[in-house]
């Protein structure tokens, strides 16, 4: 099943998608996903970031050649960082170029869409609080993530996580294609077979720490191959079972 959210003529809701309508739910997607069977065109609608999370929790260096890509080892144990919800965009929304910095660069990852409150969750029921995936664009200043300890600003200024176009929840993560364009020409390609911890082994791993809520999100690290936006550029992510989250990069006036 695919859940979309969107607007239409000012007001929000959720829809199931099949084929080119959207079947829109009663109420949210979060418990058992009651259709209203009203049927709305795909192309009448604009889509939305799927979830509005509290948070996102970001894994970085989940992936050996990107580590190493950037002159870094494989932790030990996960590095996470967190992304403030007012970093998240929707698909077709625009991405502003920070002006703190000079080297903004693409890294595409699965998302993972939690689907109900959780906390310390064994590996073994990880998949129990996951309503499903998304794209995302882990946009980050390379040049800040390398000048300053904390990443906070690298990784968490405003449109630096898009997400979308919406979330599959029937989907296995074990072994999908990741794919990054900028202006049709690819950037990355990876699986995420190549992950050095899996999914339920990071949800494990956070919830350990803080409790997660329904719509929160877990970006899952970027295979090799990230490099640096320009202005005018139109990134698009794309991830097997899923579909493709396209941005375009502004100047912010």
């Amino acid at each position: 099943m695919r859940i979309a959210r969107f607007s239409l003529e000012g007001n929000v809701a959720f829809g199931v998608l099949e084929r080119d309508q959207l079947d829109i739910i009663v109420g949210h997607p979060f418990g058992e996903v009651e259709r209203s069977g009203k049927l709305i065109p795909l192309a009448q609608v604009r889509l939305l970031p799927p979830v509005l999370p509290s948070k996102v929790v970001a894994v970085g260096r989940n992936y050996a050649e990107h580590a190493a890509e950037l002159g870094n080892e494989v932790p030990e144990v996960p590095v996470t960082f967190l992304k403030p919800s007012t970093a998240v965009v929707g698909p077709a929304d625009p991405v502003f170029y920070p002006g703190f910095t000079h080297d903004l660069q693409y890294e595409a990852e699965l998302a993972v869409v939690i689907g109900r409150m959780c906390r310390e969750v064994p590996v073994e029921r990880a998949a129990d609080v996951i309503l499903g995936y998304t794209c995302a664009n882990d946009l980050t200043a390379r040049d800040v993530q390398r000048g300053e300890e904390q990443w906070t600003r690298a990784k968490g200024f405003d449109t630096s996580c898009p997400l979308g176009p919406w979330i599959e929840t029937d989907l296995d993560p074990a072994d999908l294609g990741i794919q990054c364009t900028v202006n049709g020409e690819q950037r990355q390609l990876g699986r995420t077979a190549d992950m050095v911890r899996s999914i339920p082994e990071l949800i494990s791993f956070i919830t350990e720490a803080m409790t997660l809520l329904p719509g929160d999100v877990i970006l899952t690290g970027t295979p090799a191959g990230v490099g640096p936006l320009n202005v005018g550029d139109e990134v698009a992510v794309t991830i097997e079972g899923i579909g493709t989250l396209s941005n375009k990069v502004f100047k912010r006036d």
